[in-house]
């Protein structure tokens, strides 16, 4: 059985310009479902939750590879 990708390791594989453009597909899907919940037009209560826990882990990826940087520098 084919071992399901997780988001996290899919954002680690990205460069980061990918990040970048996700990171704004994310936002702007943030966005997006807030405006449908406040008119009482959502679909799905839970994604925008979800949505919000994608912003998350690839905001984490972006200051792991920070932090990265930065130790590279020092040493």
């Amino acid at each position: 059985m084919a071992e399901k990708k997780t988001k996290l390791s899919s954002f680690r594989d990205m460069s980061p310009e990918e990040l970048g453009r996700e990171e704004s597909e994310l936002r702007d899907a943030i966005w997006k479902l807030r405006l449908q919940q406040s008119t009482g037009q959502a679909q799905d209560p839970y994604k925008l939750a979800a949505t919000k826990r994608d912003l998350a882990r690839l905001l984490t990826v972006r200051r792991e590879r920070e932090l990265a940087r930065e130790a590279g520098h020092r040493s």
